[in-house]
């Protein structure tokens, strides 16, 4: 029954974005020094997110809500880069340390969106 609440679908769906990205992250850091090697990183949640199409939502033409064209999975895209190491490695890893602070605020934020929408279900509920 609550799991078709839109926050917590919401909620699950950028701790798991956060989870991916942390991994994408990783993977960069732990490739730092292989030569020929491009930093990776996946879309942002908003766009991700804002691709899935939402069932309560009514199409009244074709084109409308959530028509054809929208796809639900996450592109693992190229990070542009201005510059590269002479091998060829363009991992900043300045960069993918801002990058799993951001992740790990996005994740934190899930939690707590997550946890403050229980609590007020609970309390709703009498508990």
């Amino acid at each position: 029954m609550f799991d078709k609440l839109e926050i917590l679908q919401l909620a699950q769906g950028l701790a798991a974005h956060s989870a991916a990205r942390q991994s994408v992250v990783a993977r960069n850091i732990a490739n730092a020094d292989t030569p020929g090697y491009k930093a990776q990183d996946i879309a942002p949640f908003a766009e991700s997110y804002g691709q899935q199409k939402t069932a309560s939502l009514r199409s009244t033409r074709a084109g409308h809500i959530g028509g054809p064209g929208r796809s639900a999975e996450p592109a693992t895209t190229l990070t542009p880069s201005a510059e590269s190491s002479p091998n060829g490695n363009s991992v900043s890893l300045e960069g993918e340390m801002v990058k799993a602070s951001e992740t790990r605020y996005q994740h934190d934020l899930a939690l707590a969106v997550y946890k403050s929408t229980l609590g007020i279900i609970r309390m709703s509920l009498g508990r």
